[in-house]
C-alpha cells in the first residue's frame, strides 16, 4: 500500500480528493491535515508517508513552511488554484502540480508518474529519483498579483513583458503594470520558451505583443504595451533573439 497524506484546509476539497483517491486501491490515506501548524506537529511525530497531496495556500501560511521545518523524503503532488508557486514547488520533492478543480485524468496521470519514480525496493527519496524530478519542467500559465487588499489572476498570455525596476519585477498588460513575487531568473525557467524571451538583464518580452523591431544602430523592440523605458536587445543576445523570432 502507498501511505498517503492530504494537506488541505478546505474540508469539501479534502473530502473530494479523498473520494477520488479511493479509486486507487493501492493508495491508503493515513491522515488529513488542515494547517501549517498541524502539519509541522504531525510530520514531527509520525512516520512520513511515501506520497503527499498538498494544497499550497493554507489558512496560516504556505504548506512549503511545513517541509522547510520538517524535511520529508516523501514525494509531494501539489494541488492549488494558482500556479505562481510552480518553481518553488519543484524544488521541494514535488513530482507533479495539479491545478484546481482537479480532473480525474490529471490525478490518474500524477499517481502513475509517482509510481514510475518508485524503485523496485519500493522506497522513495534516492538521489537518482531526485535528479529525474529536477528535469521536470512546468510552464507558468497565470500569475497571482496583489492589488491593495485584493488578489487578481493574470494570464501569462495577457502579459506583454516582465521588467525589473528597483529590485522588483513587474508585469505589463494592456490594463496596467503589476508587481510580482518573481525574479527574472525564475521567470526564465518557467515561462514558455516559444513565447517569452529575455532580451537583456532587465526585460523579458512576449512575442505576441511585438509591434516593431529596429536594427540600427542597435536592436530595439517596440511592444504594444511597455513602460516608458526603451527595450534593447543585448549584443550577446542578438543571435539567439533572431533565432527565437523564427523558431
Amino acid at each position: 500500500m502507498i501511505k498517503t497524506v492530504i494537506i488541505e484546509d478546505e474540508k469539501p476539497a479534502s473530502r473530494k480528493l479523498e473520494r477520488m483517491l479511493s479509486n486507487f486501491p493501492e493508495i491508503e490515506v493515513v491522515a488529513k491535515i488542515e494547517s501549517v501548524e498541524e502539519g509541522v506537529v504531525w510530520f514531527s511525530e509520525n512516520e512520513h508517508p511515501q506520497l503527499i497531496f498538498s494544497d499550497i495556500v493554507l489558512g496560516d501560511g504556505l504548506s512549503f513552511d511545513i517541509f522547510e521545518k520538517v524535511p520529508t523524503k516523501g514525494f509531494i503532488i501539489y494541488t492549488t488554484a494558482f500556479d505562481q508557486y510552480t518553481l518553488k514547488a519543484f524544488k521541494l520533492n514535488s513530482i507533479d502540480y495539479l491545478l484546481k478543480p482537479i480532473l480525474e485524468e490529471d490525478l490518474s496521470g500524477a499517481v502513475e508518474k509517482f509510481k514510475s519514480f518508485i524503485p523496485s525496493n519500493n522506497t522513495a527519496g534516492s538521489e537518482d529519483i531526485k535528479q529525474l524530478i529536477r528535469k521536470e519542467k512546468s510552464t507558468l500559465s497565470r500569475v497571482l498579483v496583489k492589488i491593495g487588499y485584493n488578489l487578481k489572476i493574470v494570464q501569462t498570455q495577457e502579459i506583454s513583458c516582465f521588467f525589473s525596476e528597483n529590485k522588483i519585477v513587474y508585469l505589463q498588460t494592456e490594463e496596467r503594470v503589476y508587481p510580482s513575487d518573481f525574479t527574472l531568473d525564475e521567470l526564465e525557467d518557467i515561462l514558455e520558451d516559444k513565447k517569452f524571451f529575455r532580451v537583456n538583464r532587465q526585460f523579458i518580452i512576449n512575442s505576441d505583443f511585438i509591434k516593431n523591431i529596429h536594427t540600427s544602430p542597435y536592436y530595439k523592440v517596440d511592444m504594444q504595451f511597455q513602460p516608458q523605458e526603451e527595450i534593447t536587445v543585448s549584443r550577446d543576445r542578438v543571435k539567439d533573439f533572431k533565432e527565437w523570432l523564427v523558431g
